[in-house]
């Protein structure tokens, strides 16, 4: 973990927020095959006004009210998954909400993970930071 995501880490008021961000890096490079940019990793994005932009392939937030957790092609194919995940909200869009990773079974969270990465990659070229 480099300096700037320590002093990040460091920065959040809870413990145990401190603790879940932690192994949500972890899981998140294993799942990303990136520790470059802590399991984020990066794709050319082409806006609908043809722009382009860069987007994370995989991430989370420690926000203060919860973990949200970006999966970024969306929910549509982890219906299973999400019933056996346990206690979640999601966004219609690609944010998936937990209180506290005690919630949730880290090993699904980790299966639905590395397939929205796979199946990121098949769709975009990602870009090595």
């Amino acid at each position: 973990m480099n300096k700037d995501l320590q002093e990040f880490v460091s920065s959040i008021e809870s413990k145990q927020k401190q603790d879940d961000t932690k192994s949500l890096i972890k899981l998140m490079e294993e799942a990303s095959l990136s520790g470059k940019i802590i399991g984020y990793g990066l794709y050319d994005f082409k806006y609908k006004n043809g722009k382009d932009g860069d987007r994370i392939v995989t991430g989370f937030s420690p926000r203060k009210q919860n973990l949200t957790i970006y999966i970024m092609n969306g929910f549509s194919k982890y219906k299973n998954e999400l019933e056996k995940l346990g206690k979640h909200k999601i966004s219609n869009k690609c944010c998936l909400y937990i209180n506290k990773l005690a919630d949730v079974d880290k090993d699904i969270l980790r299966k639905i993970i590395k397939q929205s990465v796979s199946d990121m990659s098949k769709k975009h070229d990602f870009i090595n930071t």
